[in-house]
């Protein structure tokens, strides 16, 4: 879904902020949640693009005023609060106060469409990402859309997580590694020599 999450080549957010020695948790509550996170998904609770779907869905406010690992909790509580498992009721007792959820999921799944049986394009053909948006989960950026790069690699095919965050059953799909011109993405001011390369899946591709 075209939302706040999709940061890839926006400006205007400042510099990032790079912690030296930076620890995997700052504070024992992160590491809980890290450790429900993957509880989750060993209880088959929902796969990695649901999760990642329900992040996405986060308020922008909300996205950007918050922690990594606080999307996290937000995305976990919001899926167990839609699968019944907890009740916004309960969460805030716990919290003691409003515990915020990401927004209702708008649209229905993309259309399935059939498995790709073998790989559309091979590595140094030229390719441009179709400019399609979407109102559910994409794992294709939106700085690349409409925009042509050259097949470096050819991945087996794997499911399509447009599908999969939002219905099991999703078909597999080649993905490819696409490079593409930093001028190409963002114009003279980018470094001439400067690539960046995107996993992309084949529906996400059309011959120039």
């Amino acid at each position: 879904m075209d939302g706040i999450h999709d940061l890839g080549g926006m400006d205007g957010f400042g510099p990032v902020d790079v912690e030296r020695d930076e620890p995997v948790f700052h504070a024992a509550w992160e590491r809980t949640v890290f450790g429900l996170v993957i509880g989750r998904a060993v209880a088959g609770l929902g796969g990695t693009d649901e999760f990642r779907h329900a992040i996405e869905r986060m308020d922008p406010a909300h996205y950007l005023t918050s922690s990594y690992y606080e999307h996290w909790l937000t995305g976990l509580a919001t899926l167990l609060v839609e699968r019944g498992i907890v009740t916004p009721a309960e969460l805030a007792r716990r919290a003691g106060g409003a515990f915020p959820l990401s927004r209702p999921v708008a649209g229905g799944a993309p259309a399935a469409g059939a498995p790709v049986a073998a790989p559309r394009f091979a590595p140094g053909d030229r390719v441009r990402v179709r400019n399609v948006h979407t109102r559910g989960h994409t794992r294709c950026p939106r700085y690349v859309r409409g925009h042509a790069g050259i097949v470096v690699r050819v991945d087996p095919a794997s499911p399509v997580p447009d599908v999969a965050a939002h219905a099991p059953g999703a078909p597999a799909e080649p993905a490819y590694g696409v490079r593409f011109l930093a001028r190409d993405l963002w114009g003279d001011d980018a470094d001439e020599r400067t690539t960046v390369t995107v996993d992309l899946w084949d529906r996400y591709l059309e011959a120039p």
